[in-house]
Parts: structure tokens; C-alpha cells; sequence
């Protein structure tokens, strides 16, 4: 086996695992025996968590809650309202679509962890939500839609399917002339960064006229170490663009100094701070939402004007009728006829003549 296929079949899955990494607590222990949903720990994620600190920010992406249990404000069937499931076109299982000319492509439910957080959840871990993810119906459904030019390939989590099934889609995509663009959706730069091999990297690199970009998903500055910087260099090395889609997530990165710092760390290691989505209300994640205000906060207090403008991510809200972008409204004050008034982070003011 390579190195990162010994980390998932090492993968932490039972109580006596964990133990091993953190001095499990009994709400932790009442989770995991009591709830029945599915967990796993690759031992590089695992290894980062604080032994002793039940809010450790990685230990709450990862250890079942008895809080998923809550839903106050979580959506009913969520993934299928989000992603159009229920109304509009015919579609294979494996297509998501809330767009005109992209389209989100569902390749394998499994992970290389389970995100307590993820809206994807009722597919990936509370198994509440059955798809057939059929790949060569997506690749039918992608040819006969002309307007399709952009294909987000996601899950689950793609690069943990083997590397001759990720060249195979890219392949198969390639060869649909409409296609313009292929992105992937993983979080294995994060969680399991062994995945990102020399033989991937081959498979993704290379010029094209239909190029690769992937979208990696850090939450927490913690989360960025020193295999993670190496796996994003590989990939930039070979022409691959690596954006970042963090979670605003409650008690994890909803403070200014945690959310400046993950954005900093990030650029320092190749990665671009690209969204910050609001924790979407999926059922059981009560506990990780924040008021949607928050966000645009963090923008204005944390990263703008504060530190280099590519550490700047755009906020927003996903929703069934796309991504809603959320600004901080302080920077326009007001509008006259004769200009109009801006205010900075500082709080200074200036202005602009209005031109008719």
C-alpha cells in the first residue's frame, strides 16, 4: 500500500483508537455509542488534535457531538432542496445543479474523513439521503448539455478513489468539447496529504486547453502543518491552482486573531483564500452556526485593510438559487450630488466626486 492508502486503512474508528490520541470525554463516548453515525480519523488528522481539550478546533471537525443530535434550525431534507433535487430537470443522481453553465458532479460518497460539519451529511454520514452515483450517466448527462463548460468533480471527496478512476473522469470529461474547465473538491491536503503523490500530480498536470484546478478546505490555522504546505506545493509545482473554501464554524475560526492568522498561513503556503461559506443549515449542525452577519465581520475586523488583500476571501451564503455574497456595508456611507463618502477599517473617512 502507499502511505496514504495505510492512513485510511489505519484510519481511527473505534473508541480504544481514539483514546490512543485524546482522553475521550463521556459526552464524546455517548456520541459515538449512542448516535450510530458514521466517524474516521486518518492518524495525520488524528495527530492534531489537543489531548485534553474537548473545544480543541480539530477535535470538533472530527469526534462525533450528542449536539448533532439537535435541530432547531437544520432543513429538512437539505441536500436535496440545496441542490435542486426535487424540482426542475431530470437528472442523473450524480449531478447537482444550480447553475446555468456549471454543474457540481457527485463522483463517491466516501471520505477520507467525516466533517461533523458537512452539508453533505445525510448522504456521507447519517446515510438518511440514498444516491445512485452512476459515473458514465454523469458523463451522458454532461454530453448532452451544451451549456455545461464548467464540472466542480466532488463527493464525498475525489482523490479518494484510486488514481486510475481520477484519470479516467478527467479523460472523459476532456473529451466532451463543451467542457472548459474541471475543478476537484478535496479535502485530503488537510486531512490525509500523502494522497497528494507524485503519480496524482502527473495524472493532474500538463498543459491543456481544458485546465485542473482544485479546492482544498481548511478551517483552523492548526490544521495547516508542514505535510500540508508540501502536498499544496506539489500541486502548485505542477501547474495546479489550489484555492481554499473554508467554513465559518462557531467556537472554531469565529474570532478575528484565529481567522486572520488561518487566512496569513494559508498564502504562506501556496493556497488562495478563495470563500468563506456561512455553515449551511443542514440537520444536526446547530452548534457550529453562527448569526449570518458574523462573516462579513470577520472580513472587516479580521483581513481587510489588516493584512495583504489576497488574504481576502469572499463571504457567502450558499443557497438552493446559488452563492449570496454578504459585504461588510461600512465602507459606503453615503451618496450626495455633489460625492460620496467612504469610510476604511480604520474608521477614517474620504471621498469621491459623483459623476452624473
Amino acid at each position: 500500500m502507499e502511505a496514504w492508502q495505510e492512513q485510511l486503512h489505519n484510519a481511527v474508528r473505534t473508541l480504544e483508537q481514539l483514546r490512543r490520541y485524546i482522553n475521550v470525554t463521556e459526552e464524546e463516548e455517548r456520541a459515538i455509542k449512542e448516535l450510530g453515525r458514521r466517524w474516521q480519523i486518518p492518524p495525520h488528522y488524528a495527530s492534531l488534535m489537543d489531548r485534553d481539550d474537548p473545544a480543541c478546533p480539530v477535535r470538533r471537525q472530527s469526534v462525533p457531538s450528542l449536539l448533532e443530535s439537535v435541530n432547531k434550525y437544520g432543513i429538512p431534507n437539505y441536500l436535496e432542496w440545496k441542490e435542486n433535487r426535487l424540482i426542475g430537470e431530470k437528472r442523473p443522481d450524480c449531478i447537482a445543479r444550480q447553475y446555468h453553465d456549471r454543474i457540481a458532479f457527485c463522483v463517491t460518497q466516501v471520505c477520507s474523513i467525516y466533517c461533523r460539519h458537512c452539508f453533505r451529511k445525510e448522504l456521507t454520514i447519517d446515510d438518511s439521503l440514498s444516491l445512485h452515483l452512476d459515473l458514465e450517466e454523469g458523463f451522458a448527462w454532461i454530453a448532452d448539455h451544451p451549456e455545461i463548460r464548467d464540472v466542480l468533480i466532488t463527493g464525498g471527496d475525489p482523490f479518494i478513489l484510486t488514481d486510475d478512476k481520477i484519470e479516467y473522469i478527467i479523460r472523459r470529461l476532456r473529451e466532451i468539447s463543451h467542457v472548459e474547465m474541471i475543478r476537484f473538491g478535496t479535502r485530503t491536503l488537510v486531512t490525509l496529504p500523502d494522497r497528494i503523490t507524485e503519480k496524482l500530480c502527473r495524472i493532474l498536470s500538463g498543459f491543456h486547453s481544458v485546465p485542473i484546478w482544485v479546492n482544498t478546505h481548511f478551517n483552523h490555522p492548526r490544521e495547516i502543518t508542514e505535510d500540508s504546505a508540501r502536498a499544496a506545493y506539489r500541486l502548485t509545482q505542477c501547474g495546479i491552482p489550489v484555492n481554499n473554501q473554508s467554513v465559518l464554524l462557531r467556537g472554531i475560526n469565529d474570532d478575528a486573531p484565529t481567522f486572520r492568522k488561518l487566512c496569513q498561513k494559508l498564502l504562506a503556503i501556496r493556497v488562495r483564500p478563495y470563500y468563506l461559506f456561512y455553515c449551511e443549515p443542514a440537520p444536526g449542525l446547530d452548534h457550529f452556526r453562527t448569526p449570518v452577519e458574523k462573516g462579513a465581520e470577520l472580513i472587516r475586523d479580521a483581513v481587510r485593510g489588516h493584512t495583504t488583500g489576497m488574504a481576502q476571501p469572499m463571504y457567502v451564503v450558499a443557497t438552493n438559487i446559488g452563492k449570496i455574497p454578504i459585504s461588510p456595508d461600512y465602507y459606503f456611507v453615503e451618496k450626495n450630488k455633489a460625492e460620496y463618502i467612504f469610510r476604511n477599517y480604520k474608521g477614517e473617512q474620504t471621498t469621491l466626486p459623483n459623476i452624473p
